[in-house]
């Protein structure tokens, strides 16, 4: 699965970035947005996952992401996650990204992801102007919830359809992606934009780009190399072989 080749570029890389999608989480039971059975087979983006659909009825959006919520509270953090954070120890500068919005992350450890698309645990006043947001894990009742500060009502802190990256996490990101020594996607389609082309600058760098997914993406024919596997198992071995190896 990691030739010899790999595994001695790893062991001597300064610099690592890891990308993570939906598909890291799904396999803590988590369903994906996208493919089948996913989030937006059964409900319709552009009815929840916009800035107009908030507008018409904020009542209904906070609903399904109140119901997101309360699936997320139960959820922990797989081996994929556990190994990713353990990364941090193992290469001089880690960076890790994430599309993600449920923090498991953070739960195994992780200790500054950078959040491409916010994060459902957090709560944003969506008053003009805004008085803020912050972070608010109580179950909600009274829906659409109102900000305790100014009276306007508050909205999930994730980037919806039609909205841009928050500019600190995209620079940042955007760094990192240039400057890494080797670049992970792990668990994403490599279909959301701007967050796939971190890794297409990589590519164009000459960088060590490894993907691995269960599925083949627009990227598997462009990385050094493409593992088809689910992010646990793969994540696990690899671990395994830089341990063995850069104690020998």
């Amino acid at each position: 699965m990691y030739p010899k080749e790999i595994i001695e570029k790893l062991i001597k890389a300064q610099k690592a970035v890891v990308l993570t999608g939906a598909g890291i989480s799904a396999e803590s039971g988590i369903s994906t947005f996208r493919g089948t059975g996913g989030q937006w087979d059964k409900v319709d983006p552009m009815k929840l996952a916009t800035p107009e659909a908030f507008a018409k009825d904020p009542k209904y959006v906070w609903e399904w992401y109140e119901a997101r919520r309360r699936q997320l509270r139960e959820a922990k953090p797989n081996m994929g996650h556990d190994v990713i954070a353990g990364m941090e120890e193992f290469f001089p500068k880690f960076t890790l990204i994430t599309q993600n919005v449920d923090r498991l992350h953070q739960k195994a450890g992780s200790r500054n992801p950078i959040e491409l698309h916010g994060s459902i645990w957090m709560a944003r006043c969506a008053g003009i102007p805004s008085c803020g947001e912050w972070e608010d894990r109580h179950e909600l009742v009274n829906l659409p919830p109102q900000c305790p500060h100014c009276g306007a009502l508050v909205r999930p802190g994730v980037v919806w359809f039609g909205e841009g990256l928050p500019g600190e996490a995209w620079a940042e990101a955007e760094k990192a992606a240039l400057e890494c020594d080797v670049f992970f996607v792990i668990g994403t389609s490599a279909l959301v934009h701007p967050a796939a082309s971190l890794p297409e600058t990589a590519i164009q760098k000459g960088k060590l780009v490894i993907e691995i997914n269960p599925e083949e993406t627009p990227l598997s024919g462009l990385v050094t190399l493409s593992v088809r596997s689910h992010a646990g198992p793969a994540l696990e071995l690899l671990r395994e072989k830089l341990l063995a190896n850069d104690s020998a």
